[in-house]
């Protein structure tokens, strides 16, 4: 017990200095980001926690289709060591920095982007910490919320409509309450996945991860369920099942089913858009109206 006063009575008197101005720092630049985030109305996370179930394709031709609706559109590419919107886009080259800030880059239908991919002098340069390898993962992830913090204090985004923020894959674990810290106003989640049961093992934990954190799920989209037979037009499944059972058994609105589409992968490896009139981005026009009735307190979504 002595021993508990004695050093209860050192830590009393030890007095802290942060001749860094660390703390000040991040004030100053939480402000900023309430301030630059104040200029947007409404912000949504695309999300799965599986890898390679097109979510980045999925987060494309979202803001696509909420461009073409005639909204004012911005894309935040947090996939720090894999980012691929700006190439689906076919938007290259650094950003412009100003006394104020970063000027995000602008792609198609006016949609402003931001992605580490404007920071990498070539196409092949890794994203990767040239430090002491024997970093904690601890110490990684802070840098990486710094990276993410930097994007949304720094990025004169202006006033946008919809900021859609594209997570990467295996996010269930740190970045949506980093999101959501960052963006307390933050409207919710769209969750991607296709009907593999092994996918969908992986992004159940992702909802109820989100649920636990207080991250509202707007809908969830069955992505690559089936292909189209371009010959006769007869849908063809390529799993066994789909995402039916899962939307009622979390009381999510599923929001649409987007086929395996050879011409959607081979424009997004070109950075050339659909036509207007293509199916699929017809499908995606029709779930702005879905998206725009959920964020306003209407049940919405397809019937299973």
């Amino acid at each position: 017990m002595p021993q508990e006063k004695d050093l209860k009575s050192i830590l009393k008197n030890i007095q802290f200095t942060d001749d860094a101005k660390v703390m000040k720092q991040l004030v100053d630049q939480s402000l900023q980001v309430k301030i630059r985030m104040g200029q947007i109305r409404r912000k949504i996370v695309i999300m799965s926690g599986k890898g390679g179930v097109g979510k980045s394709t999925t987060t494309v031709n979202l803001a696509l289709a909420f461009a073409r609706a005639g909204h004012r559109v911005g894309i935040l590419d947090v996939d720090i060591n894999g980012p691929c919107v700006p190439r689906m886009l076919g938007v290259s080259g650094p950003f412009e920095m100003t006394s104020e800030g970063a000027i995000p880059k602008v792609g198609p239908h006016g949609i402003k982007i931001a992605s580490m991919d404007f920071f990498l002098k070539e196409k092949g340069t890794p994203v990767r910490w040239k430090g002491p390898m024997d970093i904690s993962p601890i110490w990684l992830g802070m840098l990486e919320m710094n990276v993410i913090r930097d994007f949304l204090a720094d990025i004169l985004w202006g006033e946008i409509d919809y900021l859609f923020v594209d997570l990467p894959p295996g996010a269930a674990a740190d970045k949506p309450p980093v999101i959501a810290n960052f963006l307390p106003e933050l409207d919710g989640a769209i969750v991607v996945t296709t009907p593999s049961e092994v996918a969908k093992t992986v992004v159940l934990k992702s909802i109820a991860y989100a649920r636990d954190i207080g991250m509202k799920t707007i809908g969830l989209i069955e992505n690559m369920g089936h292909s189209v037979c371009p010959t006769c037009q007869i849908p063809v499944p390529l799993f066994e099942g789909g995402c039916e059972e899962l939307v009622r058994e979390w009381d999510i609105p599923l929001l649409g089913k987007i086929p395996f589409d050879v011409q959607l992968a081979q424009s997004s490896d070109r950075g050339i858009l659909l036509s207007s009139d293509h199916p699929i981005a017809r499908q995606f026009d029709q779930m702005v109206a879905l998206i725009e009735n959920k964020l306003a307190g209407e049940q919405v979504g397809i019937k299973v």
